[in-house]
């Protein structure tokens, strides 16, 4: 997240982080961003899906998987309804893409909820993915029920 910040900062961009304050008190936080200081990691998700537009996934680690499939849970139940972009930047979610349709395959997760994600190989494409993106706005789950 520090790279993507020093670029934003870089290109005069405009980026808020938010940030449990455990990681602050570690020095983990960029001295030159704006923060929201939160109490925790489930604040900050929390935080985060509330004022987002769109959540997009970059490659990273176990933090960032962990958030990814938190928020791909949400919208499948309709507690978030924002496009889900995954960026797939030489092919780092190739595996996790490719379980996702095992599930689908498999009958733990119906076809439709193929919509609550788009992926994107090129982080240049993430501003026409989210415009493009598959409404959302949890009806399926309604469906299911009947």
């Amino acid at each position: 997240m520090g790279k993507l910040a020093d670029t934003i900062l870089a290109h005069n961009g405009n980026i808020t982080g938010v940030i449990p304050d455990f990681m602050v008190a570690q020095g983990w936080n960029h001295p030159d961003v704006e923060q929201v200081v939160v109490p925790d990691m489930h604040e900050r998700k929390k935080y985060l899906t509330r004022i987002a537009d769109a959540i997009v996934a970059l490659p990273g680690g176990v933090g960032t998987m962990e958030e990814l499939l938190e928020v791909i849970t949400l919208k499948q139940l309709g507690k978030v309804l924002v496009p889900i972009i995954i960026v797939n930047t030489s092919g780092y979610f190739n595996t996790l893409l490719s379980f996702f349709n095992q599930m689908i395959e498999q009958g733990f997760m119906r076809q439709e909820h193929r919509n609550i994600w788009s992926v994107v190989n090129d982080p240049g494409d993430v501003l026409e993915a989210i415009a493009d993106a598959p409404a959302w706005d949890g009806s399926i789950i309604k469906i299911a029920q009947v």
